[in-house]
């Protein structure tokens, strides 16, 4: 009945290890079809090797399994609550990327200190604070519910990345390819902002102006990066 959706959640999964963000089962890629309701999402702990379209597990926003023989991944809940929160994104990613996990373990938000940052993503890529006590019982609704307060004031479709302090990030976008799209922009700017204060210890983002430029030459209703057609 889902077999396009699966489809398509199994090849954007797949994009996962080739562009190296995941070891072992170290993440998951999930699509929703707004008109259902419905999503598909990797199945828990299989590894990517083993995993074929029909493994994908379809839910429902109530966290209902619909269809699917494996259970679906441990962090459905966390994609459930980013679904409801974000109206606007059809696909959500969470890894464990050495680069973008670092900056997530040390509890750092990714300044902007360049062009490639901003083409992307407007301003920093925002850490949110460890759950504590009772968040617990229910830690990957509570994981979710957290990132999304954290966008109460920011723009989710500007900034589609958040760092989850001593945890890991997600990344979101209109489908589940271009959520991966923006997993592999995440972490390629986290590797270049940790050199950068290598280098350069006192380093300062980059001026708003450039800032600026580059994130609306390519988004919004003036830009002007790329065809056309």
């Amino acid at each position: 009945m889902f077999e396009e959706l699966k489809e398509r959640v199994y090849c954007a999964n797949m994009e996962l290890p080739k562009y190296g963000l995941v070891t072992f089962t170290w993440g998951n890629v999930s699509e929703i079809d707004r008109k259902s309701g419905y999503f598909a999402i990797k199945p828990s702990g299989v590894d990517y090797d083993r995993l074929n379209p029909e493994d994908m597990v379809i839910m429902d926003l109530l966290g209902n399994k619909i269809e699917g023989r494996y259970n679906p991944s441990s962090d459905t809940a966390t994609h459930i609550e980013l679904y409801k929160a974000f109206a606007g994104i059809g696909g959500v990613v969470h890894t464990h990327s050495p680069w973008a996990t670092s900056w997530a373990q040390a509890g750092r938000g990714i300044p902007c200190y360049g062009t490639t940052h901003a083409d992307y993503i407007y301003g920093e890529v925002p850490c949110v604070r460890c759950l504590h006590g009772r968040e617990f019982d229910a830690y990957e609704k509570n994981t979710g519910r957290l990132i999304a307060e954290a966008f109460a004031d920011r723009d989710y479709q500007a900034v589609p990345a958040v760092l989850c302090k001593s945890h890991g990030p997600f990344a979101w976008g209109k489908d589940g390819f271009e959520a991966v799209h923006n997993a592999v922009v995440l972490e390629e700017v986290a590797k270049m902002a940790a050199r950068c204060e290598i280098l350069s210890p006192q380093i300062k983002p980059a001026p708003q102006e450039l800032q600026d430029k580059h994130y609306y030459r390519k988004h919004g209703a003036n830009a002007y990066y790329g065809q056309k057609n």
